[in-house]
């Protein structure tokens, strides 16, 4: 199969139809395989690990905080990626997926700023901190609700799909912020990344292994809510494409 039929095929998979069957067929999966990580991982963290020999028991936080923060950051760039999909080749269901998408990075944004400010009181003596990545992240938060917000308050689709593509185009800002901010900037209480390409930089390895259990687990639990908010969005579409139709044949 050449390259241009490879993309054709993949480009079939905005049909809402076909989007849908493949979906529904893969939730359930999904729903299953994030649970036994994030259950495995959880436990194997929390229970099974030691106390940071500097921290104590609060470096735990990192199962929860470092996969929320990596899905808010991440869920932003997948949305950027749905926003520029819709700017360019007008697919409804990537601008519906960028839609589904925006709560559920919300919520991890939210996740990674409580267990930050409950991991940071007594690390830092205070529970937030004027911090380059954690103003950036803050307003990363912001930027979700102004896009849940926008969604909102405008009736026509396409139209609120053209005006959050863009704002979507400059949130992306804050969310590459959020992620090197620490390279970015030297001063801040904010620790330098728990995971990189340079092992170096990376958590010990009895912390590593059960983190990157937990990530996993979050990022099928992403994908899983992704989907199913997806499938009701085109759902809801459909609905008041029928009752378009309706009042107009009345």
């Amino acid at each position: 199969m050449s390259a241009s039929e490879k993309l054709n095929s993949l480009w079939s998979y905005a049909n809402p139809r076909k989007f849908l069957a493949v979906t529904e067929r893969m939730i359930p999966w999904l729903w299953t395989l994030s649970a036994g990580c994030l259950i495995v991982g959880l436990i194997w963290g929390f229970f099974f690990t030691p106390d940071d020999y500097r921290q104590g028991a609060t470096v735990k936080i990192i199962y929860l905080h470092v996969p929320a923060a990596l899905m808010a950051i991440n869920g932003w760039l997948m949305m950027l990626v749905t926003s520029l999909i819709w700017l360019i080749r007008r697919h409804h269901v990537s601008a519906l997926a960028a839609r589904a998408a925006a709560p559920v990075g919300a919520t991890m944004t939210v996740i990674a700023l409580v267990t930050g400010a409950i991991w940071g009181q007594p690390m830092w003596g205070t529970w937030w901190a004027w911090d380059p990545r954690l103003t950036s992240f803050l307003i990363l938060f912001l930027f979700y609700l102004g896009y849940m917000a926008l969604w909102s308050a405008i009736e026509d689709p396409d139209t609120a799909a053209d005006l959050t593509s863009v704002l979507c185009l400059v949130g992306s800002v804050f969310a590459l912020l959020s992620r090197y901010a620490v390279n970015f900037w030297n001063q801040g209480l904010h620790q330098g990344a728990s995971l990189s390409l340079d092992k170096k930089e990376n958590v010990a390895n009895v912390f590593y292994i059960p983190l990157l259990v937990c990530i996993a687990g979050f990022v099928l639990l992403f994908i899983a809510l992704v989907f199913y908010r997806t499938g009701t969005e085109i759902r809801a579409r459909r609905i008041r494409a029928l009752e378009a139709r309706e009042r107009a044949g009345a």
